[in-house]
């Protein structure tokens, strides 16, 4: 078969777009994310913030879990059981050495923290087969756009739940440090995000403040815990749906 003959729209998918993703990937890491070198949406806990969080922190997220879900959507839950199953891998890989390596650096050194053996960070490849799977198995290769929604919203609703179960009750938790040490345990800030800033933590007397809960702490933890998978469940079958109406759909020809 003879090969296509050159066309500008070439450049446009060979060149510009990929720049283009360079160019916002690198706005992202540097200027969005709370911990890059500008952070220019600051890094407390207000809606700035949060949104700088959601924007890098949830969109990395959004990317490891969107790929097995589009793919379970256009093709099969096998594909995207399977996708899932490698994007959680690697995601596992890069999280448990970065923790490792922050928490080795700081002073918290001196606490057992192998986030390698954390449950929650483990559940990272199961996240990634879950959601593939489940939306390959409502979906079932239908192209209605309902009803991919609807495979994709169920998947990323359920998913984001059992992280917060997992964060909640299973993340790793600091034993035998100083209470200052507990208080930035991966369980006790899993903890923290749904309560009220300054509270559930010692203060400098090492005196324990209850934690407490408000209308806005909620929101503010549901925002972060939930929102990213939300959107995912949303945009993810828009673009499945848009790529049908070119043909680029696994099995199909695309040229």
């Amino acid at each position: 078969m003879e090969p296509q003959k050159f066309r500008l729209v070439d450049i446009l998918y060979g060149v510009v777009i990929p720049l283009v993703l360079f160019l916002l990937i690198f706005l992202l890491a540097i200027y969005v994310n709370p911990n890059g070198q500008f952070h220019i949406f600051g890094q407390g806990t207000d809606l700035a913030s949060t949104i700088g969080v959601i924007l890098t922190q949830g969109f990395a997220q959004m990317i490891i879990l969107g790929i097995p879900l589009v793919l379970g959507l256009l093709w099969n839950k096998w594909a995207g059981g399977a996708a899932g199953f490698l994007m959680g891998s690697i995601y596992y890989l890069a999280s448990a050495g970065l923790y490792n390596g922050y928490y080795a650096s700081t002073t918290y050194a001196s606490v057992y923290h192998n986030f390698y053996g954390d449950p929650s960070v483990m559940f990272w490849l199961v996240y990634g087969v879950l959601i593939g799977y489940m939306a390959g198995a409502l979906n079932n290769g239908s192209t209605n756009f309902k009803r991919m929604l609807g495979s994709g919203l169920t998947s990323g609703l359920i998913v984001a739940l059992l992280q917060v179960y997992m964060n909640y009750n299973w993340a790793l938790d600091f034993k035998g440090g100083s209470t200052g040490i507990m208080d930035y345990s991966p369980r006790n800030m899993a903890h923290g995000l749904w309560a009220v800033a300054g509270t559930g933590v010692h203060n400098a007397s090492g005196t324990l403040i209850p934690a407490q809960y408000t209308a806005g702490s909620i929101a503010y933890g549901f925002t972060l815990a939930f929102i990213p998978l939300i959107a995912l469940g949303v945009i993810v079958p828009i673009l499945a749906k848009v790529m049908t109406w070119y043909g680029m759909k696994p099995g199909s020809h695309y040229g």
